[in-house]
């Protein structure tokens, strides 16, 4: 399946405000005395997942929304179990082996969701659909997630 422009422009944005906040993380890393190569190896594999997850969530919705309902939802529920699925993979991969700092993995992860929700705060497009995107609206993906209605 070829992901489409949105798919691609969300995740760049998304990627690049979890950037953003593991710079921050390295710099209180390193105010603290704290910072090693774990730490930059663990905010890597963190980063990557947190990226993937949200590549991944998008392309199970573009999926959903040329489906039928039923077929939308089966399609949203086996895209998040597969998306738990690899952020536990990542993070058994983060605690078991020593190259990884454990925080450092984990924090890129809350970084994605936050960067989401202040985009969603920020964003007239978001906040005011229809308004300067030509009268059609993003879809509510967590409800779509939490097993609501495919749009």
């Amino acid at each position: 399946m070829k992901a489409d422009r949105t798919v691609l422009k969300e995740t760049g944005r998304t990627a690049a405000f979890t950037f953003l906040l593991t710079l921050v993380m390295h710099a209180v890393f390193l105010i603290g005395s704290w910072w090693d190569l774990t730490v930059l190896w663990g905010s890597l594999l963190g980063l990557a997942g947190a990226v993937a997850d949200f590549f991944l969530l998008g392309l199970g919705v573009q999926k959903a929304v040329s489906s039928d309902e039923k077929t939308a939802k089966n399609i949203i529920r086996i895209s998040q179990q597969g998306r738990l699925m690899m952020l536990a993979v990542i993070l058994v991969i983060a605690f078991t082996v020593p190259v990884f700092h454990k925080l450092a993995a984990i924090l890129p992860l809350f970084f994605q969701k936050i960067g989401v929700r202040l985009r969603a705060l920020f964003d007239p497009e978001i906040r005011n659909p229809g308004s300067g995107n030509k009268g059609s609206s993003l879809p509510d993906i967590e409800s779509i997630e939490n097993g609501g209605d495919a749009p």
